[in-house]
């Protein structure tokens, strides 16, 4: 196996000092992982950013530390004063809670119950408060905005409140441009092709920017759920399909979106999510979260088009550890397949 790591980003056993980096300095430098087994490089080469590798286990450290570090340098919070309140379906609300510990700041995290239990128990042993919104938006059928809901009021009630609102907030955004930039570093030269998970495209839009400013070659390909609208009204065939595993896709259309940011959209199922999870733990050994399986899915998916020689990089935006009773539990892919059975092909084309 193959791994390459951006500049600067390798480290040394050596005796402690105070000048050493606390935990929140280790924060990026994620590696690049050859996924040669489960696409074979005689036709093009895909790189895996490995983001479980952040402290917090996901991508969204880096989100976490731009927004929270920003905010406490502008003085919007204040150590040992300040609440931190947002919404999250996991991976953010860690994130939060590591940061928020770290910087003695009270945090309360709204989810809702598609949260898994490992992630709730990780998010209170950091001491964060957790909400859990049980019902659905009533307009939508969606958990979102009600969580939101939940969110405002609560800015409303819960004194020197403040919402990062990784929706909206640009430093949330301009944490990847280091994400792109740590790509770049890491190879030879920029890949030809960038696969990531859009949720509140962040990533998305940090990486497209640094992509835009630098004038790289890099075409990204942005995977979304179906179901989601983040690229447009969802086709008449996804009505029926039930988003049940989170990290990419939404219900609301982010405001940190811009027009032209991806070169392409693909849209993956659950089902097909599982499948992406399940042939890269088979193929590479690699145990990723739902919305890794997801571009990993979107990826096999493309490589009809891709052409041959390209280099490819998916970034997986944290591990399956997390997911252990969902995605790698036999039992609940059995159910959940019966339940939500993926669209056929016919129904895909169907206008």
């Amino acid at each position: 196996m193959t791994v390459l790591v951006p500049d600067g980003a390798a480290v040394r056993a050596r005796p402690h000092r105070s000048s050493d980096p606390d935990i929140v300095a280790t924060i990026g430098g994620t590696p690049l992982v050859a996924l040669d087994r489960l696409f074979p490089p005689a036709r093009f080469q895909v790189y895996a950013k490995c983001e479980r590798f952040n402290p917090g286990g996901s991508i969204k450290d880096r989100a976490a530390k731009s927004m929270v570090e920003q905010a406490i340098a502008s003085g919007r919070i204040v150590p040992g004063v300040s609440t931190v309140v947002e919404s999250s379906s996991g991976n953010l609300g860690i994130a939060l809670a590591q940061l928020c510990n770290f910087h003695r700041l009270d945090l309360v995290v709204v989810v809702d119950p598609r949260t898994t239990p490992q992630n709730l128990a990780i998010m209170r042993a950091y001491g964060a408060k957790v909400e859990v919104v049980e019902h659905r938006d009533p307009a939508t059928g969606e958990y979102l905005p009600a969580r939101i809901a939940r969110v405002r009021h609560l800015l409303e009630t819960v004194p020197d409140a403040w919402w990062p609102n990784q929706y909206a907030n640009e430093d949330n955004a301009r944490a990847h441009h280091g994400t792109m930039r740590e790509i770049v570093e890491a190879l030879p030269a920029a890949p030809d092709y960038l696969f990531l998970a859009a949720g509140t495209t962040g990533t998305l839009r940090g990486c497209a920017e640094y992509v835009h400013a630098e004038n790289l070659p890099t075409r990204v390909v942005a995977v979304d759920a179906v179901g989601s609208v983040i690229f447009g009204p969802p086709e008449p065939w996804e009505a029926a399909h039930k988003r049940t595993i989170p990290g990419h896709g939404a219900a609301v259309v982010p405001a940190l979106l811009r027009p032209g940011l991806a070169d392409w959209v693909v849209k993956v199922t659950d089902s097909e999510c599982i499948r992406g999870c399940r042939s890269l733990l088979a193929e590479e050994s690699i145990l990723a979260g739902g919305s890794s399986g997801a571009v990993i899915a979107a990826l096999q998916q493309s490589a009809a088009w891709i052409e041959p020689g390209a280099t490819c990089v998916a970034v997986l935006p944290d591990g399956g550890d997390r997911y252990l009773d969902t995605i790698y539990d036999d039992h609940w892919v059995e159910s959940y397949l019966q339940q939500y059975l993926p669209p056929t092909e016919q129904e895909r084309n169907t206008p």
